[in-house]
């Protein structure tokens, strides 16, 4: 079978980004292609180069008010790399129906709540305000709905008395790094069930 070739959006240090990457070798039926990044300081980009993967900037800021003509030349460098799947990770930009239906059903993001949970920023905090007892992160398909989809994994913690915004994201954030590699593996194998990690 041939392997699935995968894209990698980031804007920042790209701890998933690394997750993704370093899972995908042996008998992983996907290998990364790209890591393209909105941001060229994006630290996730020597990363990525250090591990040998091919990298691609599309700079945001010269198409302020111009999200369109951003995707695509966003578009553009996706196409050159011919991912058959994409996944966002830590990419801060929110894409446009009409890049979304580009990509549908072949496109994955990681969000840090328990959907339909906390769409948006400041989950962990939203989480702790409103008393839940369990938090955690999900993997999703991408909609043109901000952080909604056909759910596809999701990994849940216990939030313990003393938890902060600050450390239930760390917390959080060492269950990304399992969920996300999980359900890239299942989607590139054409598996459909939801992963779930407790």
């Amino acid at each position: 079978m041939t392997e699935k070739r995968v894209a990698i959006l980031i804007s920042g240090g790209g701890s998933n980004m690394v997750a993704l990457a370093d899972s995908m070798t042996g008998d992983h039926p996907a290998r990364p292609c790209l890591v393209l990044s909105n941001n060229a300081q994006a630290g996730g980009l020597e990363k990525a180069r250090a591990r040998g993967i091919a990298t691609a900037v599309v700079d945001h800021r010269p198409f302020a008010g111009d999200r369109p003509a951003f995707e695509a030349e966003l578009t553009a460098a996706l196409e050159q790399a011919e991912p058959d799947l994409i996944c966002l990770a830590g990419f801060m930009r929110i894409l446009t129906s009409g890049f979304v239906a580009r990509w549908q059903g072949r496109m994955l993001n990681i969000h840090p709540s328990l959907l339909p949970k906390y769409r948006g920023l400041d989950t962990h905090a939203r989480a702790l305000a409103a008393g839940d007892a369990e938090h955690g992160c999900t993997v999703h398909e991408v909609t043109p709905e901000l952080d909604d989809g056909p759910i596809l994994g999701q990994a849940r913690l216990t939030i313990a008395p003393g938890d902060t915004a600050e450390t239930l994201a760390a917390r959080v954030l060492v269950l990304e790094h399992r969920l996300y590699p999980a359900v890239l593996r299942n989607v590139a194998a054409g598996q459909t069930g939801p992963v779930v990690i407790c």
